[in-house]
C-alpha cells in the first residue's frame, strides 16, 4: 500500500507542471464553442518577460466596428469586463508577480477589469475555465484581489483591443488600449 501510494504521488507530481515550467509555449485555451460557430473576435496571445522569465497572456481581440464598447451599453462603466472578447483573458506566470500592487503566486489566472472614466479596477482571479462574461458568485469567490489604476484618454481611437508590454525587455507594465483609452497595469517580479 505504501509503495502504491508513493508511486501514485510520484506519477501525479510528474504530471503536474512545476510553476517554473509554466512557459511561453503554454496553450492558451480552446474555445468551448462548437467548431462550426465562428467567433468574430480573433484570439491572440502576447509573451513578454518579467524578471527575466517569460509570461504569456491570452485574450480575445474585439474590434469597434462602429460601436462604443467599454463605455457603451454592452460593457458600461462600473461593470466587470472580461478584458477582451470570448473566453476570459488568461495569463500564465512561472514566477511570483506583483500586478497593480497585488501579490500573485506563480500559476494560471484570469484577468478582469471594471472600467471607469478616470480609473480602472484590476481583478486577478484563480478561475480560468468560465465563459468570459460569466462572472457569477462562484467565479467571484476565487478572486485573488482587486486594485485600481488610472486610465488616460487617447487622442486617436484604436479600432482593435490590444494588450501589450510597455517595453521590449523586462516589462514594467501591461498596457491595455482600445477605443479612446489607455490603461497601464504595473507588473514586477517579486
Amino acid at each position: 500500500m505504501i509503495v502504491v501510494s508513493a508511486l501514485l504521488l510520484a506519477t501525479v507530481a510528474a504530471a503536474t507542471p512545476a510553476p517554473e515550467s509554466i512557459a511561453a509555449d503554454t496553450v492558451c485555451w480552446k474555445s468551448n464553442l462548437p467548431d462550426n460557430v465562428r467567433q468574430k473576435s480573433p484570439l491572440d496571445s502576447v509573451t513578454f518577460k518579467v524578471g527575466g522569465k517569460a509570461v504569456k497572456l491570452c485574450y480575445g481581440r474585439p474590434s469597434l466596428r462602429g460601436r462604443a464598447m467599454v463605455v457603451g451599453a454592452q460593457d458600461p462603466y462600473g461593470q466587470v469586463w472580461r478584458t477582451g472578447a470570448n473566453e476570459p483573458t488568461i495569463f500564465f506566470t512561472p514566477i511570483a508577480l506583483t500586478i497593480a500592487g497585488l501579490k500573485v503566486p506563480a500559476g494560471k489566472y484570469s484577468l478582469y477589469t471594471v472600467p471607469g472614466e478616470k480609473e480602472w479596477e484590476i481583478i486577478v482571479n484563480r478561475s480560468t475555465s468560465q465563459w468570459g462574461n460569466d462572472y457569477n458568485p462562484n467565479v467571484q469567490a476565487q478572486e485573488l484581489g482587486r486594485a485600481k489604476v488610472p486610465s488616460e484618454p487617447l487622442q486617436q481611437p484604436i479600432e482593435q483591443f490590444t494588450i501589450r508590454p510597455d517595453a521590449a525587455g523586462d516589462a514594467k507594465a501591461l498596457v491595455l488600449e482600445w477605443q479612446n483609452f489607455r490603461v497601464r497595469i504595473p507588473i514586477a517580479a517579486t
